[in-house]
C-alpha cells in the first residue's frame, strides 16, 4: 500500500498519496455521494449525505458521525471543479457552531493505471491550524482520510477488474472458412469442442452440453446464439443450470493473409455466483478459454486434412 507525506507550512497542510487506481476512478470515488458515504472522514467515523451540486458555486451538506456518537453537519461550497483534475472549495461546519472552516485543494494527477493525489488546505492562520489540531487532530485525520480513501479504492479497482470482460486472442495457420466450420458445424465441433447434441448457427437456436469444472463437478451449460455473422462473428449466451447470472461468448474472425486472427470474448462473468463450490472466479475461465482457443481449436485447425 502507497504511503501519505505530510507537509505544515504555516497555516497549510499539504497531504499527498500515490492511489493504486486510474484518476477516472479516483475522481468517481471522490465525487459520487454513494461513493463518498463508503470512506469518506478519519478511521470509524460515518457519513450521511444530504445533497451535493458538483459544480462552480454548487453546494454539498453532510453529516459526519464520530465513533463517539455526537453528529457532525458539514458544508461544502465548491469553487472550481474540473473533472479528472481538480476540485477547489471552502468547507466549514454548520452556521450555528463553525469551529472549523478551512480552503481545500484537491489535485488529481493522472499517472496512467494511478493517480497521485494532492490535498492541500489552507486555514485561517497558523494559530487556528493549531487550536484545530489540538481539538480535533485534524492533521491526524486528513492522513487517515486519504487512508481510508486508497482502502476504498482497492475494492473498487477489484471491481472494475472483475467486470471487464475475459478477451482472449489467437491467430491461427488456417484459412478463415476453415476455423469458421470449426466453429460453426456440429460435427466439426464434436472434434475439438464440447460434445454437443445438436448446434446451427441460427440466431435463436438453443443447446446445452454437459461440462467438468476444474473439480471434476459436471455442470450444465444452457445456451442460446444471439448473433451470426457467417464467417466473421458468432455470439451466443451462456448459463448453468441450477445457478444464477448469464454471460455472453462472442466468436470474431478476420483474414490476415493466409493465417486467421481470432479474438474471444466472454462478457458478463460477475453475474455468476462466487461462493464455495462454485468455481466461476474469472481466472478460471481464462485458464478454460486459453486451453480451448490455444491449444486445442490451434490444433485442429492447423492440422492438414
Amino acid at each position: 500500500m502507497s504511503s501519505t507525506t505530510t507537509e505544515i507550512k504555516g497555516k497549510e497542510i499539504i497531504i499527498s498519496r500515490v492511489l493504486n487506481a486510474p484518476v477516472k476512478l479516483v475522481w468517481e470515488v471522490w465525487t459520487k455521494p454513494e461513493h463518498i458515504v463508503k470512506w469518506w472522514g478519519p478511521n470509524s467515523f460515518t457519513t450521511t449525505d444530504k445533497g451535493m451540486q458538483l459544480k462552480a458555486g454548487g453546494h454539498w451538506y453532510f453529516t459526519m458521525h464520530g465513533p463517539d456518537g455526537i453528529n457532525y453537519p458539514n458544508h461544502i461550497v465548491f469553487l472550481e471543479v474540473v473533472p479528472y483534475e481538480k476540485l477547489m472549495y471552502r468547507h466549514s461546519d454548520d452556521a450555528a457552531t463553525n469551529p472549523i472552516s478551512f480552503h481545500a485543494t484537491v489535485i488529481f494527477e493522472n499517472m496512467g493505471n494511478k493517480t497521485k493525489l494532492t490535498m492541500h488546505s489552507v486555514f485561517e492562520s497558523e494559530a487556528e491550524l493549531q487550536r484545530l489540531n489540538a481539538a480535533y487532530h485534524v492533521i491526524e485525520g486528513g492522513q487517515q482520510h486519504i487512508g481510508r480513501l486508497d482502502d476504498y479504492l482497492q475494492t473498487q479497482n477489484i471491481n472494475v477488474m472483475n467486470n471487464e470482460p475475459l478477451v482472449i486472442e489467437r491467430t491461427y495457420n488456417a484459412p478463415i472458412a476453415k476455423v469458421w466450420k470449426a466453429i460453426s458445424d456440429n460435427a466439426e465441433m464434436k472434434k475439438w469442442y464440447f460434445d454437443i447434441a445438436d448446434f446451427k448457427p441460427e440466431v435463436g437456436f438453443e443447446f446445452e452440453f454437459s461440462g467438468q469444472d476444474k473439480e471434476g463437478k459436471e455442470k450444465r451449460h444452457l445456451c442460446k446464439v444471439m448473433e451470426v455473422v457467417p464467417g466473421k462473428k458468432l455470439t451466443y449466451s451462456w448459463r448453468y443450470d441450477g445457478f444464477e447470472g448469464n454471460s455472453f461468448v462472442t466468436f470474431e474472425l478476420s483474414a490476415e493473409g493466409e493465417t486467421t486472427k481470432l479474438k474471444l470474448t466472454h462478457a458478463g462473468l460477475e453475474t455468476f455466483p462466487v461462493v464455495a463450490g462454485t468455481p466461476f472466479a474469472k481466472e478460471n475461465f481464462a485458464a478454460g478459454w486459453t486451453y480451448i482457443t490455444g491449444t486445442s481449436l490451434k490444433q485442429f485447425v492447423e492440422t492438414k486434412n
